[in-house]
């Protein structure tokens, strides 16, 4: 259950105020493998503003609050509205996104959990359709690339709330 807590015994195990590893400080060849994917990804031709979705989307099903908060303001800076910010985990409910989005958010929820029922044809075929080969690869490497982000910051604390984004 999910709510708020007033006070738990153990409560900092639960709410970490400091990150156990700073991997890439530690593992700094670890951080540019997964720069370099994250390289792959920008070289695509998927909408920046779909890949704010997908890795938000992501994020909130693995329960990452690092990814969340970074995704969240990287989407609001981009000029994503924040009716559709706080519609994402309600996707299929509301007609804020498009069927190319849509597409992209069964794909990004059926391929992070994968160990829950294997990818449904039916989402493969839609997600083709929208897609394409090229891009379906591509926007499956995004999947991939978040769903790797999200169990580093996951395993090692990243702290929430202290990414900005670029100001340009």
């Amino acid at each position: 259950m999910r709510g708020r807590i007033t006070k738990i015994e153990g409560l900092k195990d639960v709410f970490p105020v400091e990150p156990r590893i700073k991997y890439a400080e530690v593992a700094p060849g670890a951080q540019e493998a997964m720069q370099a994917l994250e390289a792959c990804v920008a070289g695509s031709d998927l909408e920046s503003s779909l890949l704010e979705l997908v890795r938000l989307r992501a994020s909130q099903i693995n329960g990452c609050a690092y990814c969340i908060d970074m995704h969240t303001k990287d989407a609001r800076a981009a000029g994503e509205s924040e009716q559709r910010l706080y519609a994402l985990s309600a996707w299929q409910e509301t007609p804020f996104y498009s069927d190319r989005e849509r597409a992209a958010l069964a794909w990004t929820e059926a391929v992070t959990q994968v160990a829950e029922g294997r990818v449904p044809d039916e989402v493969y075929e839609q997600a083709l359709r929208q897609f394409g080969q090229k891009e379906l690869v591509d926007l499956t490497m995004a999947i991939i690339a978040i769903n790797g982000w999200n169990r580093l910051a996951i395993g090692f604390r990243t702290v929430p709330g202290t990414y900005q984004p670029d100001r340009e």
